[in-house]
């Protein structure tokens, strides 16, 4: 039943939100000359898929968490991306493949070790990583591994169909605290 709504409203969204997506594209590539930013994630069953993103980080940029870069790194767009939310919106793609859900944990980097071991533990990978979560709207980020894979845990437990309209109501209407580096905002 998720999966059928994930595919349904993505497509729907990607659909009404093409021309949004369409003028970003542009104004990233004339500031950043790559509009679209590729990362390896890990995802379900711990497999290794590419995100995509607007890109609102300079380029060359080191491939972090972003509770570990440099706020500096972010570009004007990038902020205002980010405030907004809107740099997420090219993984709608990635809930069309199959790579994501709209709601579910967040998707990890390789790197981060840690974080993978707490996941495993609890039986996360178990399931696709989310563009939104109850991580997300607590404004719970990647750099508390242990608390991190513990809510994720929670969430994914008592995920009902109403908690997944709840978490995509509440993301839409702006809660949440997104990102570190929205925070280190100068």
């Amino acid at each position: 039943m998720i999966r059928l709504l994930d595919l349904c409203l993505a497509a729907v969204a990607i659909v009404l939100l093409l021309p949004i997506m369409l003028i970003i594209a542009l104004v990233a590539w004339l500031e950043t000359g790559s509009p679209i930013f590729r990362q390896t994630r890990l995802g379900r069953h711990c497999q290794a898929f590419t995100l995509y993103k607007f890109r609102t980080m300079r380029r060359g940029t080191p491939s972090l968490a972003t509770h570990l870069v440099d706020s500096d790194n972010i570009t004007p767009l990038g902020r205002w991306l980010r405030h907004w939310k809107l740099d997420e919106l090219p993984q709608l793609w990635n809930v069309l493949k199959g790579d994501m859900s709209l709601v579910g944990p967040r998707p990890c980097l390789p790197s981060q070790t840690e974080l993978i071991a707490e996941r495993l533990k609890r039986g996360v990978f178990a399931a696709r990583p989310g563009i939104t979560g109850l991580a997300q709207l607590t404004g719970l980020d990647m750099s508390e591994p242990e608390r991190l894979a513990e809510t994720d845990a929670a969430m994914l437990q008592a995920l009902t169909l109403g908690r997944y309209l709840r978490y995509l109501g509440l993301t839409l209407l702006g809660r949440g605290m997104g990102d570190p580096a929205r925070q280190l905002e100068r």
